[in-house]
């Protein structure tokens, strides 16, 4: 019996990470869900609002669209590090790492990690080698990142790195989620949308961020898998 629940659990975690799955499928199409976004006519001005922080001569997007050892932050650490050594002051730059997709999870608060075990549904391990119950992407310890030393989510965006979650993949995966755990998927969808890093902005959709960056002048590079 604890074998067949341990293969359901597979099964489910493996469906969840590529978004396929039926009720995944029914919940993008469900007209109920434009109904209940938090994106309202304030709202969206807020988020194109956003874009305008952008600045400096140095402009790049980075498309985070899974955790990937943290790359969607690695690599907005590097383009800093490399044009300070070219001599391009921070303040004549702008990186933004757009979380969407799996690469979600890297948006959300210490509490929701350790409550829903994000680790073990995005499958992301920390420096202990298992699934994380803290954010390791946020104020990375040693062995969190491939390497050590490069700052965190929090650092980057101290320093005027851009940071936007899709609110799409929240409204999916906090429903899935809440599927598996029998819980009320509107009140989870809630819980996670109040659980995303202050340093972090919400977005109506990953892809739709990208779209808007680029039009603002950044460079798009892939930061997945």
């Amino acid at each position: 019996m604890k074998t067949m629940k341990n293969n359901s659990r597979r099964q489910f975690l493996g469906a969840l990470a590529l978004g396929a799955t039926a009720s995944t499928i029914s919940l993008l199409s469900n007209p109920m869900y434009a109904e209940t976004t938090i994106f309202n006519d304030s709202k969206m001005k807020e988020a194109e609002d956003w874009f305008d922080k952008i600045k400096g001569s140095q402009r790049v997007v980075f498309d985070g669209s899974t955790p990937h050892m943290g790359l969607p932050i690695l690599w907005n650490w590097a383009f800093y590090l490399s044009n300070n050594g070219t001599d391009v002051p921070d303040s004549d730059m702008t990186a933004m790492s757009v979380l969407r997709h799996t690469g979600l999870c890297i948006a959300f608060k210490d509490e929701l990690w350790a409550k829903y075990k994000l680790g073990e549904v995005f499958g992301v391990k920390d420096y202990t080698g298992e699934f994380a119950v803290r954010n390791p992407y946020y104020e990375p310890k040693d062995g969190d990142y491939p390497i050590n030393g490069p700052g965190g989510l929090k650092s980057q965006a101290e320093r005027g790195a851009m940071f936007c979650a899709c609110d799409l993949a929240t409204k999916v995966y906090s429903n899935k989620v809440a599927e598996s755990m029998g819980l009320n998927p509107e009140e989870v969808y809630e819980e996670w949308v109040n659980g995303v890093l202050d340093e972090v902005k919400l977005v109506p959709s990953g892809v739709w961020a990208l779209a808007r960056a680029q039009a603002k002048g950044c460079g798009y590079i892939f930061a997945g898998e």
